[in-house]
């Protein structure tokens, strides 16, 4: 295949160079790593075997053209820009693949092109990008490929199998939705609790901020702490809950699984630390607004997350991402 990688951060340079390792015509669209990228190309830091791979770079994407597959692994919060930087690699036969995290990406992009090109996907890896055109990984690796808003095709099998031929486990879900409920009942705790966790325990159960910035926990401190642990798994237990009330019916042992997969991490930072901590924007709105928002339209009670939401605009709102 042709594929255009639309943000090569962490998760889209993994995933980019593993395609391209495997044969992969892969072009990666890039900004301010663009230079270190095309002399050296992606290093891959891994104790499951590291490597290094050349891919094609392009500053534009009128550079790359039309191709068969795009992979959108852009932050949420440069969702904007899509509109202007897609066109160029899309025609009637492209598929469009959105390794986002959160709630209404592929809405979005709905909004821009027929439904029946675009795909999600929910990425379980443990990653982070330690300098220009490397990446660390840590832990896990697999995906979950769905359709939005329609059975799998043909197609979708196709590239699970392309994924799966350059190393990657890859599978195809029937219910998109329902896979992007069963991930964030990872993602809110871990990536919220993460950032959320710098106001107090309790901050935390009241939804007030009280002004004391305190340490931000990783994912071990979160689940070998006992009240806090307690928060991740009633967090689990709404959104859970939210999600089945759009009919999903996800079960709620999944939550115990999700911290026991948790645990192998180690000392693990989420995305949304990391952005926190640097001082960039964190996807606020896709991963944690949508979902309270969604809830809210089915009529649920969701303290424990209408308080996470509360504290994590209140410290974007302050500034203290700085």
């Amino acid at each position: 295949m042709k594929i255009a990688v639309v943000g090569p951060g962490a998760v889209g340079s993994y995933y980019g160079a593993k395609l391209a390792r495997a044969g992969h015509e892969t072009h990666f669209l890039l900004r301010s790593d663009y230079e270190q990228v095309r002399r050296h190309g992606v290093r891959v830091l891994s104790q499951e075997g590291g490597f290094n791979v050349r891919v094609r770079c392009a500053q534009t994407p009128e550079m790359i053209g039309p191709v068969d597959l795009v992979l959108i692994a852009l932050k949420t919060t440069a969702n904007d820009i899509l509109p202007d930087i897609l066109p160029p690699l899309v025609n009637e036969k492209t598929a469009i693949l959105t390794l986002q995290n959160g709630l209404g990406n592929e809405e979005a992009l709905a909004a821009i092109f027929p439904v029946e090109q675009i795909l999600g996907g929910l990425c379980f890896v443990c990653l982070n990008r330690t300098a220009p055109g490397v990446v660390e990984h840590i832990a896990h690796g697999k995906i979950e490929l769905g359709e939005f808003q329609r059975w799998p095709e043909p197609r979708t099998h196709d590239i699970a199998g392309a994924f799966r031929h350059a190393g990657v486990p890859c599978c195809v879900r029937d219910n998109l939705e329902r896979a992007h409920w069963e991930k964030l009942a990872w993602n809110i705790p871990f990536n919220g609790l993460g950032v959320a966790s710098c106001a107090g325990f309790d901050a935390l159960q009241t939804g007030i901020f009280k002004g004391r910035i305190a340490e931000c926990l990783t994912t071990d401190r979160l689940i070998n702490d006992k009240n806090w642990c307690g928060m991740v798994r009633e967090l689990m237990s709404e959104v859970i809950a939210s999600g089945n009330a759009f009919g999903l019916g996800i079960p709620m042992e999944c939550a115990e699984e999700q911290i026991e997969r948790t645990r192998i991490m180690g000392a693990y930072k989420p995305s949304t630390l990391i952005d926190f901590q640097r001082g960039r924007p964190v996807e606020l709105e896709t991963l944690f607004l949508e979902p309270l928002r969604r809830a809210a339209r089915k009529g649920l009670e969701v303290p424990r997350l209408r308080a996470l939401c509360a504290i994590l605009t209140h410290l974007g709102s302050e500034g203290f991402t700085k």
